[in-house]
Parts: structure tokens; C-alpha cells; sequence
């Protein structure tokens, strides 16, 4: 009995990032794959090798939108479980941390940190957007909280990364992945990494993985005094730039 119940446990579910686009994707190589075998059907009796030419142009361009399609699905599933790990690692908690996590989507940071703590609590902010994560909203990230039994060490509440609520020198570590880039403008993205400075104590840990902007943000704390700070090389996760951030205050 004990082992059906294990099976049958619900399982944490922390979205889809980008949906639209992956649903473009696909979209784009199911007709291209469609339109170059129907252009085959149609002429390969009579123009042979202008039918050939066109499925084998437009098969490959089928093809590779659905691989970055299918190799962005890999990154949302099975990478970014991974990534949450090494960026968690490279906080060192302790267990009696207090941490925040800036656009923490369904949880998975939020969640992540909380299992490793024991006295110390988790907060998360987002402003719930569904367009960047399927099913994105408080609800969901509760739901995985429970699920991942830290329903007592996560806090998550409504929130805009360009103006914390939280006072000066709060948190002993901050983290955001995938979050800061959705910010439309340049001020608001630099507002939002100036935040989670301010509200980081001296001494604690700011993770950042994001994507296109990453180098311009440890520009904004090289001018907020940061010293001790540390880019990774390119990724291409989601088939996009992308680095992480590391820095201490």
C-alpha cells in the first residue's frame, strides 16, 4: 500500500518558460514539414528534382524548429532542474539563511532554497506573468511548496522586482533566474538589480541567471560598489544567450 501511494504522489510541476514561443516552434516545423511533403506529392512525378529540392528545404527548415522546440521543452523539464542545483550550491546555506527569490515563477528557486534550510525562510516575489511560464501565479508555487513538503519555510507574496518592500541589509541571499529580461525597459531591468542589492546584507550571496543582459547588470553593481563579482561564460540554454552572476556584498 505504502509504495501505490508513493507512486500515485502528485509530482511538482514548475512550467513551460517562453510557451509562445515553443508552441511557435513547433507550429512553424509541423507546416513546413506539411507544405514541402504535400509540394513533393504533388510534383514529384513530373519536376523529380524541383520536388526533391523544395521537401529537402523545406524538411530541413521543419526540422530545426522542431528541435529548438523540443530542446527548449528539455531546458523548462530536465536543465533547469539541474541549473537550480549548481546556483543553490554556490549559495553555501547554511540552514538559518533568510533568502529571497525575485521572480520566482512556480518556485522552482524559491522551493530549491527552502529544502535546504531548517530555521531560515524562503520568499518569493512574482508578478505572475502567464506569458513566461505556463501557469505562472501564486497559487501554483504553494501548490508545489506543499508538494515538496516546505510548505513552513516558503513565503510568497505579490510583488515588482523594480521596488522591494523589504527594508535595507534583510537577506542573507538573493536569487532571480529568467526574470530580470522580461523587465521592457533598461531602467527598470537596472532598477530591479539595484533592489536586490540594497535589500542584501553585507557578507550574503546575489545569484543572477538571465539571459542577453547579464554583463550590463554586473555593470550596475560594479557602480552600486560591488567588488567581488563573477560572470560565467555563455550558455545556450532555451537556444538563447544566457550567463549567470555571482557577487557578494
Amino acid at each position: 500500500m505504502a509504495e501505490a501511494v508513493a507512486v500515485n504522489a502528485p509530482k511538482p510541476d514548475y512550467g513551460l518558460d517562453a510557451p509562445l514561443t515553443v508552441k511557435k516552434m513547433f507550429t512553424h516545423g509541423g507546416w513546413a514539414l506539411a507544405a514541402g511533403l504535400v509540394l513533393w506529392l504533388v510534383n514529384h512525378n513530373d519536376y523529380p528534382r524541383p520536388a526533391a529540392e523544395l521537401l529537402a528545404v523545406l524538411g530541413g527548415a521543419g526540422v530545426i524548429y522542431l528541435g529548438i522546440g523540443g530542446f527548449m521543452v528539455w531546458s523548462s523539464r530536465v536543465a533547469k532542474l539541474a541549473l537550480r542545483d549548481r546556483l543553490l550550491d554556490s549559495l553555501e546555506l547554511k540552514g538559518e539563511e533568510r533568502v529571497l527569490d525575485v521572480g520566482c515563477g512556480r518556485g522552482l528557486m524559491l522551493i530549491g532554497a527552502a529544502r535546504r534550510l531548517k530555521s531560515g525562510k524562503a520568499t518569493g516575489i512574482d508578478i505572475w506573468n502567464q506569458t513566461d511560464l505556463t501557469g505562472n501565479s501564486a497559487e501554483a508555487a504553494k501548490q508545489n511548496a506543499k508538494i515538496e513538503g516546505v510548505s513552513d519555510r516558503v513565503r510568497i507574496e505579490t510583488g515588482d522586482a523594480r521596488k522591494l518592500v523589504y527594508p535595507d541589509n534583510h537577506y542573507d541571499a538573493v536569487v532571480s533566474t529568467l526574470a530580470i529580461h522580461n523587465i521592457p525597459d533598461e531602467h527598470g531591468r537596472d532598477q530591479a538589480v539595484r533592489e536586490m542589492w540594497r535589500v542584501l546584507k553585507p557578507g550574503g550571496r546575489l545569484v543572477i541567471f538571465d539571459i542577453f543582459h547579464t554583463t550590463h547588470y554586473a555593470k550596475v553593481l560594479r557602480e552600486c560598489g560591488a567588488r567581488d563579482i563573477t560572470v560565467s561564460g555563455l550558455g545556450w540554454l532555451w537556444c538563447v544567450p544566457s550567463r549567470t552572476l555571482f557577487a557578494r556584498k
